[in-house]
Parts: C-alpha cells; sequence; structure tokens
C-alpha cells in the first residue's frame, strides 16, 4: 500500500511539473493586423545562453568579432521571416490605422495618431528588384525599421522592436558554435541562403530557401538585417565572461549593426558572427536636403525582421527600443 501511494504521489509529482513546464514554455504565434489580410509569424525563442562571436581559428574571421563570450538571454520571439514590402506598406500607408484588431492585446497602449508616418519614396526603392508579395522590404533607415516596430506596438497591443545583436546571433545560430548554422560545409549554403553567387544581384522571396533548426528562414543571406545596437567593433573586449542581454544603445546615426549579410554579398559576410556596420554611403544618392531619415538610397540589401519582447520597458526605456 505504502508503496502505490509513493508512486501515486511521484505520478502527480511528473505531472504537476510537467504541465508547469508547458505552461511557461512560449509557442509560436501568428500575429494579425486589425483591417488587413497579412499576418507575421513569430517564431518562439527559448531562454538560454551561448558563445558569441567566433574563435580565431574561424576561416575569414574578423578582429571584431572577439573575444568569444559567453550570453544569457530571457525568451523572446522573432519573426519567422524577414519583413516584407506589402507588410512595411501598411506602415508607410496608414490605411488601416483606425481598423483595430478583435483580439488587441494589452501588454502597452499607444495612441496610433501620434506615431509619425513615413514619407512615401520618391523613387523605386527596390532599385528595380520588385516589391510584390513576398519580397523583403529593403532602402529603409534604422529609424525607419524602429517606427515600424512601434506602430506595429500601437497595432497590436505587443511590444515589438527590433533585435539585439545577441539576440539575433542566438536566433541565427540555433544552438550551433558553426560558422553557419547548418555547419561550416560552404557547398551547403546554396540550401539556406541567397548570396552573391546564387542570388542572380537580387534579393528573393521570403522562405525560400531552408530554415535553421529553429525554424526561421533566411538568417543567412537575402537581405541583411537591422539590429537595435550600435557599431562598436572593440565591445566584445569590454564584456564581462558571462553578460546577460547586451545592449549597445546607439546615440549616432552611424554606424548601427548590421547582421546576416545579403544577396549582394560573398558567403563570408553571411556567417553567423559576421558583423557590419552601417555607413552614410547607403544614402548617398539621396538629393534631398535634409537627406531622408525613412529612406536610404544605396542599400537594397538591407532590410529588418522583428522580435516581440514579453518584458515591456517603462514608459522612459521604451524610448530608447524605438530610436527616439
Amino acid at each position: 500500500m505504502k508503496i502505490t501511494n509513493h508512486l501515486l504521489t511521484l505520478l502527480f509529482i511528473v505531472f504537476f511539473n510537467q504541465s508547469f513546464s508547458q505552461a511557461e514554455k512560449s509557442q509560436n504565434f501568428i500575429q494579425t493586423i486589425g483591417g488587413s489580410n497579412l499576418v507575421i509569424e513569430m517564431t518562439a525563442i527559448p531562454s538560454g545562453s551561448f558563445s558569441m562571436g567566433s574563435p580565431a581559428s574561424e576561416e575569414n574571421r574578423n578582429t571584431d568579432e572577439g573575444p568569444i563570450h559567453n550570453v544569457k538571454l530571457d525568451k523572446f520571439w522573432m519573426a519567422t521571416y524577414e519583413i516584407t514590402w506589402e507588410l512595411y506598406n501598411l506602415f508607410v500607408n496608414r490605411s488601416i490605422d483606425s481598423l483595430e484588431t478583435r483580439s488587441k492585446a494589452t501588454d502597452l497602449d499607444i495612441a496610433i495618431d501620434a506615431i509619425s508616418g513615413a514619407t512615401l519614396p520618391y523613387v523605386d526603392m527596390s532599385l528595380g528588384m520588385g516589391t510584390s508579395a513576398g519580397l523583403p522590404v529593403g532602402n529603409v533607415t534604422h529609424y525607419a525599421a524602429s517606427q515600424f516596430c512601434k506602430w506595429l506596438s500601437a497595432k497590436t497591443g505587443h511590444f515589438y522592436r527590433l533585435p539585439t545583436e545577441a539576440e539575433w546571433e542566438y536566433s541565427a545560430r540555433a544552438g550551433t558554435e558553426t560558422a553557419y548554422h547548418f555547419g561550416n560545409n560552404l557547398k551547403e549554403l546554396d540550401k539556406y541562403g541567397w548570396h552573391y553567387e546564387n542570388s542572380n544581384d537580387t534579393y528573393h522571396q521570403v522562405g525560400e530557401k531552408q530554415p535553421n533548426a529553429w525554424g526561421l528562414y533566411d538568417m543567412h543571406g537575402n537581405v541583411a538585417e537591422w539590429t537595435l545596437d550600435q557599431y562598436c567593433p572593440e565591445v566584445y573586449k569590454t564584456r564581462d565572461a558571462i553578460t546577460a542581454s547586451p545592449l549597445e544603445i546607439g546615440n549616432e546615426t552611424y554606424p548601427r549593426s548590421v547582421r546576416g549579410g545579403s544577396y549582394y554579398d560573398d558567403a563570408e559576410y553571411l556567417r553567423s558572427a559576421a558583423r557590419l556596420g552601417s555607413t552614410e554611403n547607403w544614402i548617398m544618392r539621396d538629393p534631398q536636403f535634409p537627406k531622408s531619415k525613412w529612406w536610404n538610397t544605396d542599400a537594397p540589401f538591407v532590410g529588418f525582421r522583428i522580435v516581440r519582447d514579453p518584458k515591456v520597458p517603462n514608459e522612459i526605456e521604451i524610448k530608447k527600443y524605438w530610436g527616439e
């Protein structure tokens, strides 16, 4: 009788722990946008730690990728695909602002009519590569990408922002420590990413290549992606051996950190640890004075994806995440 009771107790504990674990575990979800039939698929990224940067032995490694340091991150959601022109144009046109989502969340409450609207592009910002369904947006500035996140937050009631450099690399690696999330064999790259050798000098529809182990598409190539961080080439040297949720807040327009490489880049720039800082050359041909804060004219190879952060900052702190 005692043995039976003991077993029943153990089974209850196991069942309780499994139920609790499932309740605590984030799930993938689909973000609807009120007034539109477009959605954003969001992939749950688990909390954990990883080795950020690359070892000195990694082929084509740059000095700004070291030293390797351990980074701990809380869980969040990341967009399964890069943001497309269709989605971004909802923000540019703003025709659906007054149409609310039935199940709007209450993580935060922002007046949507107080959010600045992007100016309409005066030329084809795709530079002939197209803006049709499924193509990733390019030539948007860091500020514009951040304001899209603010607008989406107001529309949905969830807190959206750009990923930090650490979150981006953690998600791209998906538990790996190799140069690419699929390993080190460059012969495999064509299966997972668009780059200079296979792209025909143009970006492609999102999701045409195979995803990484966590279900994220185009983490290598297609368009490079903005992150929240100011690009600081020496910053890894200043971090502790274990760093929690690092973020280099940007006080300057340039350089900002860009990750993932693009259709225009050689394979080495698509590595998980590869870093790039933005430059004023990306807006060089803009004839306006002052130059647009919304559009680049010379960086169609740079777009973005978003994250949903379950931890909503306070009213003062939140501005730093939206480039204000």
